[in-house]
């Protein structure tokens, strides 16, 4: 059953929303008449050029996926939240075979997976309270295609896109929609350290995409050239298991 969701009118927080993809969220989402966005940043001072340009429609607030009591702090803070837009992430450019490859996925799955579920286990409560809310998760087209550069970030997405999955499910019982967001390249910091500048594509495309997929009710997004071409691939495992309603494992 497909959750439909439209943001107008609604009050969402972005984690990592100072810069990047998470920045141009918070302007689509303003764009798209939601109400207020929770602008999640590791130092607030960061959230002030949002402010200044969006006055009181944007609230600067603190989270670091990296120190848990900044997550349960701010879902105590933001009881007013519907939709959850978990975009920041981390990335080293490691292979298996470099030696601090340990070192680089106990980082990259501390803050892109641990930081996922931190996040879930603190909102679902509040966007169960204000109706059933959404719920969006930054993934990336390395959660299905291990680039091997930074093979130790593919397998911390990968982990963090069989999460999403299971709040997929979790999630639709409190009647929460959850979105996970797989961008290819995208013109970001983490896009010029992974060496895809030059074929990075705008940060609105994932922005405007989400409010698309909300809406239509979507599980996946494939927001670009080369997340398309990989979703198109993808799309009959996803509707046939990933999506599939199977037994209970």
């Amino acid at each position: 059953m497909k959750i439909n969701y439209d943001i107008k009118g609604k009050t969402a927080l972005v984690t990592g929303a100072n810069r990047g993809i998470g920045k141009v969220i918070v302007e689509s989402f303003l764009k798209h008449e939601a109400a207020k966005v929770y602008a999640a940043v590791r130092t607030l001072d960061k959230a002030s050029p949002l402010i200044q340009q969006y006055g009181s429609r944007v609230a600067p607030i603190l989270i670091d996926l990296d120190k848990p009591e900044t997550i349960t702090a701010a879902a105590v803070m933001a009881k007013d939240v519907q939709v959850v837009v978990n975009n920041a992430g981390v990335l080293r450019n490691s292979t298996p075979l470099d030696t601090e490859a340990i070192e680089s996925l106990s980082f990259e799955m501390k803050i892109n997976v641990f930081g996922l579920i931190r996040m879930a286990q603190a909102f679902a409560p509040v966007l169960k309270a204000n109706g059933g809310g959404a719920f969006v998760q930054l993934n990336s087209v390395a959660s299905m295609k291990c680039f091997p550069n930074f093979a130790t970030y593919s397998a911390s997405k990968a982990a963090a896109y069989s999460i999403t999955q299971a709040l997929g499910d979790l999630l639709k019982q409190q009647g929460a929609a959850v979105l996970s967001v797989h961008p290819g390249p995208i013109a970001t910091e983490m896009s010029d350290a992974a060496g895809f500048s030059e074929i990075a594509e705008p940060p609105s495309l994932v922005a405007d995409g989400i409010v698309a997929a909300l809406k239509a009710g979507d599980f996946h997004l494939f927001p670009d050239s080369m997340a398309k071409e990989i979703g198109g691939a993808y799309e009959s495992f996803s509707k046939n298991v990933v999506e599939a309603e199977m037994s209970k494992g």
